[in-house]
């Protein structure tokens, strides 16, 4: 595992001991690790729905109904 050394400004210091107080993470690398990760995670979702977006964008203007489309939607659903 690499290690680093960052600094932490005092509120984000305070919030971290805080954290670690209520046995949220047992060390401030397991807290840092775990913000990291979901960050990391939040932007694969964001650039999920960017490129799904896009190809709506790009598929045009549908002429079904809405009930027409939410009924795809929920068939696409329970597929997963």
């Amino acid at each position: 595992m690499a290690r680093q050394t960052i600094t932490i400004n005092k509120p984000n210091d305070l919030w971290m001991k805080h954290q670690l107080e209520k046995n949220e993470y047992s060390s401030k690398s397991e807290l840092i690790n775990d913000l990291i990760r979901r960050q990391r995670e939040q932007e694969e979702e964001r650039m999920w729905l960017r490129n799904e977006l896009i190809k709506g964008e790009e598929s045009g203007i549908s002429n079904k109904t809405m009930a027409e489309i939410l009924q795809v939607a929920k068939e696409r659903a329970k597929k997963g």
